[in-house]
């Protein structure tokens, strides 16, 4: 008998045409998600790069020493100063501010809505707390304006119309459901096994939330706050229609302050030209906003590994 002609191919067998283009199409997917990587890389450094390039021309015009003591900052009027201090203080106030808001009340919520909720109360409660999330900074900016700020007043009678306590409470509401989600979630992850053998130890449920599941997510705790405080520190819109734009070396929540955010929109805003040392100025205040978030990260970052548990 003769053998024929043609051979049917196996079933489930590759043919070396669907191999080529199979290589070809992950070579071309390889190359792409490494220009993906490579793109963010260059972009972060070209951020850092010209920044660090129009700082470096502004340390040559004022004194390094001078921009970080200086206790005046009115490079827009005459006479100039170039102090950046009234600029941190005023930073530093918000932050504090909404840290006393966000922490303690994120913290809490998350307690509740890990350990104490039903299924059905959690489904409720927590997407409308991240509802909070999804809301323009300009409209709390507003809604400090229109409510907090007179809610305030009633109490403290010599409270300026803008102020940091009004602008210190609307970014702790806004970074509220970043708290106490990522707090929940690490809550959560905490095994039930810890949870039953304090139970059957006789914990009651304060007991064993308190001594047992906080500190068991602490590492979790502590990147929600780290991240809540770097958004915070850069918040822009909100603390710029509350807080008002009064560089003042003050710690007084009362009265009207200037974030660095605040001075870079109000900067931003204006016909600056470029090259002048008020426009340096900008990268000089955004450096040092870098910089304090950058070690403010990298603190977290130690701190979160210091204290991570790991479940098996």
């Amino acid at each position: 008998m003769t053998a024929a002609v043609g051979s049917r191919p196996v079933k489930g067998s590759t043919s070396p045409l669907s191999s080529a283009q199979t290589r070809f199409g992950e070579g071309l997917l390889e190359k792409l998600f490494f220009f993906c990587a490579l793109l963010s890389v260059l972009t972060t450094v070209s951020v850092i790069g010209i920044l660090a390039f129009e700082t470096y021309n502004f340390f040559q015009k004022v004194p390094m020493l001078d921009f970080l003591t200086g206790t005046r900052w009115t490079p827009l009027l005459e006479p100039k100063h170039y102090g950046i201090l009234p600029l941190i203080s005023g930073t530093v106030l918000i932050v504090l501010g909404a840290a006393l808001v966000a922490l303690p009340v994120g913290v809490a919520s998350a307690v509740y809505l890990s350990e104490y909720a039903s299924e059905r109360t959690r489904n409720i409660i927590k997407p409308v707390l991240e509802i909070l999330a999804g809301i323009p900074t300009v409209v709390y900016g507003f809604f400090a304006l229109t409510f907090v700020t007179p809610l305030l007043s009633t109490i403290f009678p010599s409270i300026s119309v803008f102020n940091a306590a009004s602008g210190s409470i609307v970014v702790g509401i806004m970074v509220l459901p970043m708290v106490a989600s990522l707090c929940d979630d690490a809550l959560r992850s905490v095994p039930d096994a810890l949870r039953q053998g304090a139970y059957s130890l006789g914990a009651t449920s304060f007991e064993v939330s308190t001594r047992i599941v906080i500190p068991a997510g602490l590492s979790g705790i502590f990147a929600s706050f780290v991240l809540a405080i770097s958004r915070a520190i850069g918040e822009t819109m909100a603390v710029t229609l509350a807080a008002g734009a009064t560089p003042n070396l003050t710690m007084n929540p009362l009265e009207s302050i200037q974030t660095m955010t605040a001075y870079i929109v109000q900067v931003s805003l204006g016909d600056t030209p470029s090259g002048t040392i008020t426009y340096e100025t900008l990268f000089a205040v955004a450096a040092v906003l870098f910089a304090s978030t950058f070690v403010l990260n990298l603190g977290g970052t130690w701190i979160m590994r210091r204290y991570q548990e790991v479940y098996e």
